[in-house]
């Protein structure tokens, strides 16, 4: 079910946003969906991390929420780390729980076309299996030669 997105579209859409809820974040600094949320914060974004399974511990400064719902004051975009098969809650959360959400952004791998109407239905941009950090770094020079630029830095130089 590949979708096409316009350079365009989301160099907008990375601009534009700049509260960014992360669910199914990781406190493991070596999974993806912690450096994607660690290099977001570095690039400027508030970055909102949610997982019930470490709410209220501390990650890169921020309170782990359990749910988007406990999040005041709104986020423009949602990043999803979760499967594909557990993306209808979470975007029927996000939209019940902020009316000024712009974005849904699911992870490489996730895609759910169902929770994807319903968001565009309400006006959401929609983003499936891409990540908002090697999009970044692809549409503002940031890749390095050899490939994409993880953020992780090994400790056996």
């Amino acid at each position: 079910m590949s979708e096409h997105y316009s350079d365009d579209f989301l160099k907008t859409i990375l601009k534009r946003t700049r509260r960014v809820a992360v669910v199914g974040v990781s406190m493991n600094p070596v999974r993806p969906s912690n450096y994607v949320a660690r290099y977001m914060g570095l690039k400027g974004y508030e970055v909102i991390p949610v997982n019930p399974g470490h709410a209220g511990e501390i990650l890169y400064g921020q309170t782990v929420r359990a749910t988007l719902s406990e999040i005041e004051g709104g986020v423009d975009m949602v990043d999803i780390f979760r499967r594909s098969d557990h993306v209808p809650p979470i975007v029927d959360e996000a939209l019940s729980a902020f009316p000024e959400l712009q974005t849904i952004w699911m992870q490489i791998g996730v895609e759910n076309a169902e929770a994807a109407e319903k968001a565009r239905a309400r006006g959401v941009d929609v983003v499936m299996n891409r990540c908002p950090k090697i999009e970044y770094q692809r549409l503002f020079g940031e890749l390095r030669m050899g490939g994409f630029a993880t953020g992780v830095i090994s400790s056996k130089l």
